[in-house]
């Protein structure tokens, strides 16, 4: 299973490189060769550059108002409107698989998990999420959200050994979902964790109180 944080994965940005993955491509001078030539090889090299990472707010809960010391608490993530994210590739080659352009990207970055592929469902989910804190001695406003870690980047894939000319692409992918639970009480770089950035961020400016220390650092 994917991994799933509850608060925030942080990466900055990897610089534009060669990745070079596996052996080269063959070719003949047979007709089967000559007719497989229209297909890039499978085998070659990926040369990325206009990476970006981003992490976008994919939900969010109702504003948590407790007016009387909690040890608990419960509360639904509702997934934003027309928010979907999927991982793919666009490309002009036939034959260069999405799966294996978004490997090689994990590869490149040393991503800590494997990035989605194609076969995974698209975040956020339409159900949404149920979300529990079990803090002890909460009271007062707090807000709640779900995130996705984006990873997107340009390549141009060449097969070793020659071949057809390089072609080139774009890929979108993610790194880990996760989701948060703060007080409105404290401003968002407060605390013992690293901050989430613009997801949180936003969560604060939609769900706090605006005179609130949260939404105001926001």
């Amino acid at each position: 299973m994917r991994e799933h944080t509850r608060r925030n994965t942080a990466a900055g940005l990897a610089a534009a490189a060669l990745f070079v993955a596996g052996t080269g491509c063959t070719s003949g001078a047979d007709q089967k060769d000559r007719q497989d030539s229209a297909v890039p090889c499978r085998q070659g090299t990926y040369a990325w550059s206009g990476i970006e990472r981003e992490q976008k707010l994919t939900g969010l809960a109702d504003p948590i108002r407790l007016t009387t010391k909690t040890d608990s608490v419960s509360v639904d993530l509702n997934p934003l409107r027309g928010v979907r994210y999927q991982p793919h590739m666009t490309s002009t080659a036939p034959g260069v698989r999405a799966a294996d352009a978004i490997k090689a990207l994990g590869r490149h970055l040393k991503t800590t998990v494997p990035l989605a592929d194609p076969s995974e469902a698209a975040v956020p989910s339409e159900l949404g999420e149920h979300f529990e804190a079990h803090t002890g001695h909460l009271q007062g406003a707090y807000y709640a959200w779900m995130y996705v870690d984006l990873v997107e980047a340009d390549f141009t894939y060449t097969c070793r050994g020659g071949g057809p000319q390089p072609v080139k692409g774009h890929v979108l992918t993610w790194e880990t979902t996760g989701s948060g639970f703060l007080t409105c009480g404290d401003p968002r770089d407060v605390g013992g964790f690293a901050p989430t950035g613009a997801a949180e961020r936003t969560a604060a400016r939609k769900l706090c109180p605006t005179d609130s220390p949260a939404a105001k650092s926001a």
